[in-house]
């Protein structure tokens, strides 16, 4: 019986839910394989930070410019 209640447990998640669970996933394994920190030089200023939050800052700037340019485009 336990059997069955499992199977439709793990049979109720969509693909997409699989699909952000598995995203999810490789989010955080991202996270602890890139804890080193790295300097980003941009004009006169040097900062240091840990290399996945100068990528998720980089993908954010990327995604708003997108989205602007989007409505932009409209």
């Amino acid at each position: 019986m336990e059997n069955t209640a499992k199977r439709s447990m793990v049979s109720r998640i969509s693909v997409t839910q699989w699909v952000a669970i598995v995203l999810t996933v490789l989010a955080v394994v991202f996270i602890i394989e890139n804890r080193h920190r790295v300097e980003i030089e941009l004009l006169a200023i040097t900062i240091r930070s840990p290399m996945w939050l100068v990528l998720l800052v980089m993908f954010v700037v990327g995604w708003l410019a997108g989205i602007l340019f989007r409505s932009f485009r409209r």
